[in-house]
């Protein structure tokens, strides 16, 4: 038992007695001996967050730029950018899912779909565009809020009920495309504009940066100043100064890329803003601490009065948002709707992508921001193998080899944090 239940439940103790805390919390306050301790805590718990992730990425880029120069030059740097948004679209999504500690394999599918409703509204019968892309990440929505109902009310396995959406999805995109199989999209409409529309002016990018810098500072700035108002632990100004300055050099450096091409990609600032208001979600909202929850224990959170139904069925119906939305920077990627799209690996790159940037495929850990980190190497790699004129085969096989070495390393981590008495 804790000091802190020691002290409720003695009525001798003192009325003003201070609650013991976790030491844990307390190394900010140790200087940097105390950073170095908790980062060797964190080494023999399995617990270092994003860090594997970036070194990997820093090696995949130092690798492939040895092979081939023009790796890390401005121009493929931004069709990096830009490819990997569809893929970490429907990664964000997928990543709720995996905090439930299940799975969606109709992410896929339900991508094509959605490319497929807005070819066919807009192309064929005519509908404003507009209007065809909210009927398509509306019925994206809705195919996941079924696949939730079967799973949380019915009691049908997730896998199952997603692998059958799967194939019934395929079915309907393959159906409503008709005998031709291949609508063309206006590469100059909405959903084409998504992939090829950049903001030219340099002041965009720059923009962007000092927003994105001068709102993490002025967050972490109050939120420490709401820590200490409270009495527990709270960054320091000084590493807050220094975390201030990491996202600087990050933030202007891609600004200093993408201008040096055609300037700031609309996809990827779609991208940002999707990651920005998910992890808004998950780490500030009740409905974002009730997702944790349930991947925790679902017998604790029903006992503690969660509705579970609701939230695992939301939890898939985002998935099937972010599924459609993806869907559409696909087909803009491509410029048309056809039988292909939601096929071939893209699957597994979403999986992939959620894992491999720090999601557990256990639930109850894991950030949106995982699906920058995660697509960034699964992209990295397909177009460093590219680079190199690697067969297509070769590629699936490692990329393949990366996400079971990314699963052992969960699964090791897992086992690593249970000895140290941390899950």
């Amino acid at each position: 038992m804790s000091t802190e239940h020691l002290a409720d439940s003695n009525p001798e103790a003192p009325a003003d007695a201070i609650p013991a805390v976790d030491p844990r919390l307390l190394v900010r306050e140790e200087g940097f001996s105390g950073y170095l301790q908790e980062f060797g805590r964190k080494l023999k718990a399995g617990d270092l967050g994003s860090l594997p992730v970036v070194l990997g990425l820093v090696i995949i880029w130092s690798i492939f730029q040895g092979l081939n120069s023009n790796f890390l030059s401005a121009e493929n740097l931004n069709n990096i950018a830009v490819t990997m948004v569809a893929t970490g679209m429907m990664a964000v999504g997928i990543i709720f899912v995996l905090l439930l500690g299940e799975i969606d394999l109709s992410v896929g599918s339900v991508s094509g779909v959605s490319g497929a409703i807005v070819a066919v509204l807009s192309v064929t019968h005519g509908m404003n565009e507009w209007l065809a892309v909210l009927v398509a990440i509306a019925s994206g929505a809705a195919i996941g809020a079924i696949h939730g109902f079967f799973f949380a009310r019915i009691g049908a396995p997730a896998f199952a009920v997603t692998l059958s959406g799967l194939l019934f999805w395929s079915g309907f995109m393959l159906q409503i495309l008709g005998s031709n199989g291949t609508i063309n999209l206006d590469s100059d409409g909405v959903v084409g504009k998504l992939t090829t529309y950049y903001f030219s002016d340099v002041a965009a990018a720059y923009g962007l940066a000092a927003v994105a810098v001068g709102a993490y500072f002025v967050g972490a700035f109050f939120d420490a100043r709401r820590r200490v108002a409270a009495g527990v632990p709270s960054r320091p100004p000084v590493e807050i100064l220094l975390r201030t300055g990491v996202l600087a050099v990050f933030a202007f450096g891609a600004a200093v890329v993408f201008n040096q091409y055609k300037g700031l990609p609309l996809a990827v600032l779609l991208f940002l803003v999707a990651l920005v208001g998910t992890d808004f979600v998950l780490r500030r909202t009740g409905f974002g601490r009730k997702v944790f929850a349930l991947g925790g224990s679902v017998e604790a959170s029903r006992r503690a009065g969660i509705n579970v139904t609701a939230v695992r069925i939301t939890v898939f119906s985002l998935a099937g948002t972010f599924a459609a939305i993806g869907g559409l920077f696909w087909a803009s990627k491509i410029a048309a709707a056809n039988q292909s799209a939601g096929a071939g690996d893209l699957l597994m790159n979403v999986i992939a992508a959620a894992v491999i940037g720090g999601t557990s495929l256990f639930g109850g850990r894991g950030r949106t921001w995982n699906a920058l980190l995660g697509v960034m190497v699964i992209t990295s790699i397909q177009y460093g193998l590219a680079l190199e004129g690697i067969a297509t085969p070769i590629q699936y096989m490692i990329t393949g080899a990366v996400l079971l070495a990314t699963v052992v390393i969960d699964s090791v981590t897992r086992k690593t944090q249970k000895t140290a008495g941390r899950a």
